[in-house]
């Protein structure tokens, strides 16, 4: 009962409803976003919206293909014939490309594909496109899976990444499990939402503000005297507190999560989440597919929403006031949003990393190691026990900073 009416007492209340009416708002602009602004083009121009992306979709779909080394030498073999007719090439005084019919009707509609394949043969960190393919010897066929492992091999030993031998074997051996041949396909909706999960960090801030005054409102209104002096002020009260804030979190995040998820969902499809996500980037290490990639991070930003309601409860407890809670917590979320990493090691990044925000944010592309001794963990596996460990060490404090609390005279 206590849990009930603390949890009505925060969902009744008029700046509840306004937070969480304008969060909801903005998640479903941000993550309808891509839906609008989406385009494509064909041979008569560009098509927008739900007519460009079911064109997109119908045309990914022709090839829908078992990426075999068979396969992928014949698609590198046609777009080699290609560029061997002077007529069908352009060139803008840097590169070569193809042109007018050539380009519409045999590389348009698989660009993403062929362009895939294309990075795969290329140096780390080297932009290229399909127009890379005609450089690429093919004589005795290719071997796209062994040039994948050259590549993550170079990745590794990089002098810049600065890799202990721990930490290579811990990516050598996670790599290892990634299955051949990739299975290629549309994943549009699924690249969007793996792409966009550090918006969600607009709705964590927004359950913080609704849960800031839940001990902090009690000192502010002068009731804090009342609920310590009561018989269970100190104990089942103070803990339904905590229930009823955690619960409150968890129902309101999820209520983003739906708009997050379901929008691009809606507008692009499931279609692709069974791939893996090698097909986005080659050298991504994680033996995942899309969807378990997404349920992955969504976990992550579940532990980070966690944390974030143990702080602000922490806080609230012992600050006078909701908005000095919120200006801890303000910075806290969205400082790291304006610094951005410049490698992959070093104390700075690996800290960064770490916060909120850049929680949030998958890095799947990165090798992103945390060595202690002999044991590695990946950014996935270390965010969640951080977040986890964080979460059990505030709330203790958090209640035993309320039960504490020295009332004013």
């Amino acid at each position: 009962m206590l849990v009930k009416y603390e949890f009505l007492k925060i969902l009744r209340k008029k700046s509840t409803r306004i937070v969480m009416a304008v969060s909801l708002l903005v998640t479903a602009f941000l993550f309808g976003l891509p839906i609008l602004q989406f385009q494509t083009y064909h041979q008569e121009g560009v098509i927008k919206g739900f007519e460009g992306i079911n064109y997109e979709k119908e045309q990914t779909a022709k090839y829908a293909v078992s990426l075999t080394d068979t396969y992928i030498t014949e698609a590198i073999r046609e777009v080699q014939q290609l560029f061997d007719n002077p007529d069908y090439v352009g060139y803008d005084g840097h590169e070569r490309f193809l042109i007018e019919n050539a380009y519409w009707d045999n590389i348009a509609p698989k660009e993403a594909l062929l362009g895939m394949i294309a990075k795969n043969f290329a140096n780390p960190n080297e932009s290229v496109g399909y127009n890379s393919l005609p450089e690429l010897d093919i004589s005795e066929g290719v071997n796209f899976y062994r040039a994948r492992q050259e590549k993550i091999e170079k990745l590794l030993n990089a002098s810049s990444n600065g890799m202990s031998e721990k930490q290579k074997t811990y990516w050598q051996n996670m790599n290892s499990k990634v299955d051949e041949p990739f299975q290629y396909g549309y994943y549009k909706g699924w690249e969007v939402i793996i792409s966009s999960f550090e918006l969600l960090t607009f709705a964590l801030f927004a359950v913080c503000i609704v849960i800031a005054p839940v001990f902090s409102g009690e000192y502010q209104a002068g009731t804090d005297a009342v609920i310590l002096s009561a018989k269970y002020g100190k104990t089942k009260l103070t803990t339904a507190k905590i229930i009823a804030s955690y619960l409150f979190g968890v129902l309101a995040f999820t209520l983003h999560v739906i708009i997050a998820l379901g929008l691009p969902l809606a507008a692009f499809g499931f279609e692709g989440w069974d791939l893996p996500l090698q097909i986005a980037n080659t050298t991504i290490p994680y033996p995942l597919t899309f969807l378990q990639a997404a349920l992955i991070q969504l976990s992550v930003v579940y532990l980070v929403l966690s944390a974030l309601i143990g702080l602000t409860l922490l806080l609230s407890a012992k600050m006078k006031s909701p908005y000095l809670v919120l200006t801890v917590l303000a910075p806290v979320l969205f400082i790291p949003l304006f610094l951005s990493p410049n490698g992959t090691t070093g104390v700075y990044n690996l800290t960064l990393f770490l916060l909120p925000y850049r929680a949030t944010v998958p890095e799947l592309g990165n090798y992103i190691s945390y060595q202690f001794g002999g044991i590695v963990f990946d950014a996935f596996t270390m965010r969640a026990i951080l977040y986890a460990v964080l979460t059990m060490i505030m709330l203790p404090i958090a209640r035993i900073g309320f039960k504490k609390h020295q009332v004013s005279a």
